[in-house]
């Protein structure tokens, strides 16, 4: 993907958003020696994300102007057009991404709100933990983990060309889509998955399980219910961003489980009306000859 030609690493990157995946971005980036700026709506996680050497911290963005080649937007889905929109008006970059995890509703409100959509490039790490916040992040989440790039039919190649290099940076394998066919997918491989797994860790409360029962748990089940425990609140503005997408794979796996819940209550009825095997001869239950 790019504008070709050589791709270089970005010398300066502001970071919007200190959480599990910015703070991990900035860690990237500036072990491979670029220059990071960190900001935060809270100040204090912004100071964590520089103290565990993410960068420096920039108080007010608006004073920012110029001060980086690319800003990475990691903000929740809803929050990146207006973010995108304050960073274009205060010239804070020369190229922009995100890392939200749907892309159609973010890019429909860049449109809205009438942002400079030449200089941005939608995109989408497929990494992560089930933990979050800076404290969790990692200089190396991204390595090997494919980072889907959505660049738009106004977006300059020469943008697609500083951000790929960005996602190289980071040591993850930029791929090129676009914005309903990544969120198409991402139902199936990421949103629909976080659901099932909420559903049948909910099966787990205290309320619906016997106190012994969990003794008997073993790494079948951890690995089943792990990412059931991310960020409740950033994942139920996901699943209602890609909301269709995902209630199509949702209905489908139901009606799976259905037939199969189906297929196992006949399959216990007639075992229930099926007559008994004989008993051996000679054992206590045998019928007197």
């Amino acid at each position: 993907m790019g504008g070709g030609g050589l791709v270089s690493l970005p010398g300066n990157v502001v970071v919007v958003g200190a959480g599990l995946i910015g703070t991990s971005v900035a860690l990237a980036l500036r072990a491979k020696g670029t220059e990071v700026w960190v900001s935060d709506r809270d100040e204090a996680t912004a100071r964590l994300a520089a103290d565990l050497g993410a960068g420096t911290v920039v108080p007010d963005l608006r004073d920012a102007k110029g001060v980086a080649e690319v800003a990475v937007l990691a903000v929740p889905p809803a929050a990146v057009a207006s973010a995108l929109a304050q960073l274009q008006e205060s010239a804070v970059a020369d190229w922009y991404t995100d890392v939200a995890s749907v892309k159609v509703l973010p890019v429909r409100m860049a449109r809205e709100l009438g942002c400079d959509l030449g200089s941005y490039v939608p995109g989408h790490p497929l990494a992560g933990r089930e933990r979050h916040g800076p404290a969790a992040a990692r200089a190396d989440l991204f390595l090997g983990r494919t980072w889907a790039l959505c660049p738009l039919p106004e977006t300059s190649p020469d943008a697609v060309a500083a951000v790929t290099a960005l996602v190289l940076a980071c040591g993850a394998d930029p791929v090129p889509t676009d914005p309903a066919t990544h969120d198409r997918w991402v139902a199936l491989v990421s949103h629909a998955p976080h659901l099932v797994a909420a559903a049948m860790a909910a099966r787990l409360a205290p309320s619906a399980v016997p106190g012994d029962a969990l003794r008997l748990a073993g790494q079948g089940l951890r690995d089943v219910t792990r990412i059931a425990a991310g960020d409740s609140a950033l994942w139920r503005q996901i699943l209602l961003a890609n909301a269709g997408p995902v209630a199509e794979v949702v209905a489908s796996v139901a009606e799976d489980l259905a037939e199969a819940a189906r297929a196992l209550a006949a399959s216990a009825g007639l075992a229930e009306s099926a007559p008994a095997a004989p008993a051996a001869p000679g054992s206590p239950a045998a019928p007197a000859a």
